[in-house]
């Protein structure tokens, strides 16, 4: 075989000078023998017949001196014509096509010359095949990436009007329920006063009125969630800043969910941590929604019997808060998607209502909206935790970092500021 390649290598520029005289004969022999490989209908193989036919008149003229980039527009051609289900494909029928135009070659080149002459016309044409190759495989990928990018363009643009959709979706429904639940809340006021107003024993009434106002305060909590992330996001949560401090803020939520502990049995640990009695800048409502949220989610995944604690840390530029709970965990793959609005996690069936009670259910905004509130002060939010394990209650804790904007007001002026050392709540 090394004897017959170097015979015929020593014959290649002989040949080339004028090719065989049956070289007519094996270009139609090449063209035939390709198309019937590859053409699977009459229609193609008619198309086939003339793409081939170019490639191997062009291959001759390289043969005959011409420069190997002629075979480029050729090329083009083919890479141009694949369908979107040969870009889809992990196989490539341009790679397929030039392994049986090759096949092609050399058997009618067998037909026509002997070993030795059909051997050198073969070596004499791997520049034309390497190059096609070359091209081809360049172009079959400059093709795919492109048709990836396009769907993925595609699909982003879907994905930005669903989301868009499902916010104008909050957005109007949000509105709209506000006004029936008006008149909900309006019409209990007046029976409740005109109930008031009468002789009769109206203990049984009050008891109806009572259900359909907690049934209103929920529904307005969820409406004002619903109103809250549709403005998170769409980057319109205005902020009211003044002077803050967190110790204040948690006293309010202790004193506010005392009802809730006591009911669950769970002790609510706050600590004075380095930070806390610090002045900073911030919106006192939205930052109470937003412990209140991180606090509500702790006492809801702790078992009764169970502890929070509330702690920190001052660091370069921030205070750090964490909120850690002995509750049952969050699975690794979940810590990133509770932060997403309506997303839930674990088994919804099995999941009982409630604010606090264990594993009540919930829309699933408290804890987006916290983190739209932590974020739009500056701040940022995460959690860890080993895992969900509803036996050994591994727990969670939740980090909270705030910007330390201190105000800007002079020192008389911040000492009255924090000589209002008992905290009220923004209701009294």
């Amino acid at each position: 075989m090394r004897q017959l390649a170097k015979a015929a290598s020593s014959l290649k520029l002989d040949l080339m000078k004028d090719l065989p005289v049956s070289w007519g004969l094996i270009q139609t022999e090449w063209i035939e023998r390709t198309v019937r490989v590859v053409g699977q209908s009459a229609s193609t193989r008619e198309n086939l017949h003339h793409q081939v036919r170019e490639f191997v008149h062009a291959s001759t003229q390289i043969l005959k001196g011409e420069a190997v980039d002629l075979l480029d527009p050729i090329l083009a051609q083919w890479a141009s014509s694949l369908t979107q289900t040969d870009l889809e494909s992990t196989a490539s029928d341009l790679m397929r096509f030039m392994s049986v135009l090759v096949t092609s070659s050399l058997e009618a080149l067998m037909i026509h010359l002997t070993p030795l002459e059909a051997l050198a016309m073969f070596r004499a044409l791997l520049p034309c095949f390497n190059y096609a190759y070359e091209r081809l495989a360049q172009h079959e990928i400059e093709a795919k990436i492109t048709y990836i990018s396009n769907r993925l363009n595609e699909v982003q643009q879907r994905l930005e009007r669903l989301d868009k959709s499902k916010s104008d979706f909050i957005a109007i429904a949000a509105h709209e329920l506000k006004t029936p639940l008006t008149l909900i809340e309006g019409y209990t006021a007046m029976l409740r006063e005109g109930l008031h107003q009468q002789d009769a024993n109206t203990a049984e009434f009050s008891l109806l009125l009572d259900g359909i106002e907690n049934g209103a305060r929920r529904l307005r909590g969820l409406i004002e969630d619903m109103i809250d992330v549709s403005l998170i996001d769409n980057q319109l949560l205005s902020l009211n800043f003044q002077p803050i401090w967190l110790n204040h803020l948690f006293a309010i939520l202790e004193r506010e969910l005392q009802p809730a502990i006591e009911e669950r049995r769970q002790i609510l640990q706050i600590h004075d941590f380095p930070g806390s009695h610090e002045v900073l800048m911030g919106d006192p409502e939205r930052l109470l929604q937003a412990f209140r949220n991180l606090l509500n989610n702790a006492i809801k995944f702790t078992p009764d019997g169970g502890k929070i604690e509330v702690s920190g840390r001052e660091l370069p530029g921030f205070v750090e808060v964490t909120i850690t709970d002995t509750g049952i965990g969050i699975d690794p793959h979940d810590q990133s998607i509770i932060f997403e609005k309506f997303s839930r996690v674990g088994n919804v069936a099995l999941h009982s209502s409630g604010k606090t009670k264990f594993k009540g259910g919930g829309p699933g905004l408290g804890l987006p909206i916290a983190k739209g509130i932590i974020e739009a002060h500056g701040g940022t939010i995460w959690v860890e935790s080993e895992g969900h394990d509803e036996i050994r209650c591994p727990g969670s804790t939740f980090h909270i970092l705030i910007p330390k904007r201190h105000p800007s007001l002079e020192s008389r002026v911040a000492d009255i500021f924090a000589s209002f050392t008992q905290p009220q709540s923004p209701s009294e």
